[in-house]
Order: C-alpha cells, then structure tokens, then sequence
C-alpha cells in the first residue's frame, strides 16, 4: 500500500516509540489552472472493470538477470487516432495493476475525436511481476521504467513519442525525474497523490543515526529466515493490511472490502515480496531528498511537458503539505483535487478517470 503496512511495527521494533502517519496545450506552455474538487460514487458502487484486451510478460534485463514484467493492455476493439497511456502503479507493499483498471476502461471506453489505448505495467519486484533479491532504490526503478519505455521490444514500444504516462505515489515521481533527465519523452504526465518520501525518513528523518537503523531493518527484512518472519509479522498479515487501508490508503474506511484485503494480502505471499517493501519503507525508493528537490524535478518541465496533478481531500497530513506545494508550482500545467486519499485511482476511479480524460482532451484534442 502507499504508506506500508510495517511502518508502526517497525517503528516499536528499532524506532522511537511514535506514532507514524501515512506517507506520503497547443503552445505546451506550463499554466496553473483553478482547482476544484470532483465528487465520484463511492468504490463500492463502481462496477469491477472488464477484463483487460491482452496481458502479458515483457523481459527485462537487469545485471543480465532476466526479469519477467506483468503488463496488461486495455483498449477498443475499433478506434482511430489512438493515443497511448502508460500507467504505472503507486510503489507500495502491495503495489499492482489492479489499482489502474476501472481508470483504464473508462478512459478508452469514451468516444471523441481521440481515441486511447491503456497499458499498465507492474514495477519490478511487486504486482505479478517477478520478484528477484535485487539491491532495489530509486535509480533501479528509474532504469526500469527507461528501458520499459524505449526498449524497442517492450509493450509500450510503438508509441512514437507520444507516449502519455500516469503514475501514483513514488511512480508519478521517478517518472518525471527520469523526463527532466532527458532520458524518456513523454508527451504528457498525470501524477495522482505524488509522493518522493518513505514511510521512515519523513518521520524520523534522515540522519547518520537513523540512517543506521533504516539498514538494520532493511538487512533484517531481506534475511532468508529472520526477513520473512519479521515481513509476516509486520506486513503480510490481513490485520496490518486492513488498518494500513482504513487508516490513510482509503479515505472511506467503507469502501475497504474483504474482497480487496484478501487480494492485497495474496500479493504479500508472492515469492520475493519482501525485498522491494524493505527499500521502500527505509527510504531507498525515494527519489529526491526534499521538497525543494521535488519541486525543481517539475519545475524542469516547464514548458516542454504538460503536467498535471490530482491532489485528494483526505490525503494525510504530511503527503496532503508536498502535494498542496505543487498548486501553482512552476512546471504543473493543472492541478485539481478530488476524493481519497492515497489510492483515488483506486478508491474512486471514476473521478480519476474524469479528470485524466479532461487534461487529455485540453492537451491533445485540439492540436489536431
């Protein structure tokens, strides 16, 4: 999940004893946009999406370790001047497709003078992708996602440029990072509820002391035996993944189903599940070190990629402050705020998938 589910655990098992919060158009020219908040039905009554047109592994090399990547694609079965979306899970305990789905489907599903194929991809070690003991940080994933991107071979690789990517959390993040590097080229960028800190390190900080307890926990939790013994018991277990979604993923504790703990919870069992959770939660995913970072990395784009920015009403208090400094922020060509808190594309799809179309429709319909 966004915030991860052995935050309060770990931190009565090497940390301070606190309590931890949830984590956190033709001219192309960057423009701040009134902000509003869109209302959506609640999650329980939106409608499981269909099942996606192709699925698929894609292989990618790391180390010249071949990694099997799970992608699925989502698109109509007629439609001309289609436009290509990649979507990127928010990186998290139990990180998946799934979350993206009903935002796919609504989304290709419209009819208009565009129309959009989907594609969602797992990160590496998390969803239905493999799961390998590599040494996972914020460049790791960064280099994934290049390659995904202009792989000649991979499932997005006939986008010619005009390849639009959505992300949540750290995803949305690492993915303009990587478009400030110059390194992909996107044609535009949707970050949902972006996030650039770890569960640990915006609570406790970054020095040389917690620095120290972040690797001991790490260590820990990629041991063999001890690592998945302490995972079970802080992570991969229903209670831990039921409070974590009712406590900050969700903003409607409601619409947390049995069905939704059941399926996070098998994730949590998948072989290797621990490895990525273990640099997330210390902090080694996150892809600057400051708010003030976070905001160059948008502020680079400004002018070149349109960027827009779904902010949620519930977000919890720290990661609500890093996406409220993005309102007006040079580089963010629009940013709204609808229902949820840390997992809207989830929780509530269909304001999502309003307000994604919306920027698509703003940035592309016209230009044609």
């Amino acid at each position: 999940m966004p915030q991860s589910a052995a935050t309060a655990g770990a931190a009565a098992f090497v940390f301070p004893a606190v309590a931890v919060p949830c984590r956190v158009l033709p001219q192309r020219r960057a423009r701040s946009l009134a902000v509003r908040a869109v209302a959506s039905p609640p999650a329980s009554t939106v409608k499981p999406a269909p099942p996606p047109s192709k699925t698929g592994k894609w292989e990618w090399k790391f180390e010249n370790k071949p990694v099997n990547i799970y992608y699925e694609e989502h698109e109509q079965e007629v439609a001309e001047n289609v436009k290509n979306i990649l979507m990127i899970p928010t990186i998290s305990d139990v990180s998946t497709v799934e979350e993206w789905r009903v935002v796919a489907k609504d989304i290709v599903g419209r009819k208009g003078e565009l129309g959009y194929r989907a594609t969602i991809v797992d990160w590496p070690g998390l969803g239905y992708s493999d799961r390998p003991s590599l040494n996972y940080n914020a460049d790791v994933m960064e280099s994934f996602l290049v390659e995904l991107i202009n792989s000649p071979n991979s499932p997005v690789a006939n986008a010619d440029d005009e390849l639009v990517i959505v992300g949540g959390g750290h995803a949305a993040t690492i993915a303009i990072r990587a478009a400030g590097k110059g390194l992909i080229r996107p044609s535009a960028v949707a970050a949902v509820a972006p996030t650039w800190a770890g569960p640990l390190p915006i609570v406790f900080g970054r020095g040389s002391d917690m620095e120290t307890r972040y690797g001991l926990l790490r260590g820990t939790l990629r041991a063999p035996a001890l690592g998945w013994m302490m995972y079970n018991v802080l992570v991969s277990n229903e209670k831990s993944i039921q409070s974590q979604y009712k406590s900050h993923v969700y903003a409607n504790p409601d619409n947390v189903t049995p069905d939704i703990i059941e399926s996070r919870y098998e994730l949590t069992k998948r072989k290797g599940a621990r490895f990525v959770p273990a640099a997330f939660l210390t902090g080694l995913l996150d892809p600057v070190q400051s708010r003030e970072e976070f905001l160059q990395l948008f502020a680079k784009l400004d002018g070149d990629v349109p960027i827009l920015v779904v902010s949620t009403l519930n977000a919890p208090k720290r990661s609500k402050a890093e996406m409220e400094a993005l309102k007006g922020s040079k580089g963010v060509t629009k940013f709204v705020e609808v229902e949820g808190a840390l997992l809207p594309q989830e929780e509530y799809p269909l304001a999502v998938g309003e307000e994604l179309y919306s920027f698509l429709q703003e940035s592309f319909a016209t230009r044609r």
